[in-house]
């Protein structure tokens, strides 16, 4: 048991950069950075619309906010799902031997 708790140890600690890097830098990023660069673009087609004082352009540019809001909200929560996906799928720990790491240990362990 000590053989398999210095195991999984060490591999978690060859995989910390990279976990921290995914865990820490990429996603935030793709959670909050996506979301609010679509809604900021967004806008800035529709007050070009607006400035422009054409009907037709104000509504193409407000139905493109929309589809962008809309996208925002989605790429916001595609994070949360795919984690909660994965810790699904993941949760047959009975299948693991005792030479190999459970992922979702080394993904929980870091901080």
């Amino acid at each position: 048991m000590l053989d398999l708790l210095q195991t999984m140890s060490t591999a978690c600690r060859d995989l910390d950069p990279l976990v921290k890097l995914i865990k820490k830098g990429l996603f935030p990023i793709i959670q909050m950075g996506v979301p609010i660069l679509l809604i900021v673009m967004g806008s800035i087609d529709l007050g070009k619309a607006v400035l422009s004082s054409d009907d037709k352009e104000i509504k193409g540019a407000t139905s493109k906010l929309i589809k962008r809001a809309i996208a925002a909200v989605a790429v916001f929560f595609v994070v949360t799902l795919v984690s909660v996906i994965m810790n699904m799928v993941s949760d047959s720990d009975n299948d693991i031997s005792d030479d190999a790491v459970s992922w979702k240990k080394c993904w929980n362990s870091i901080k």
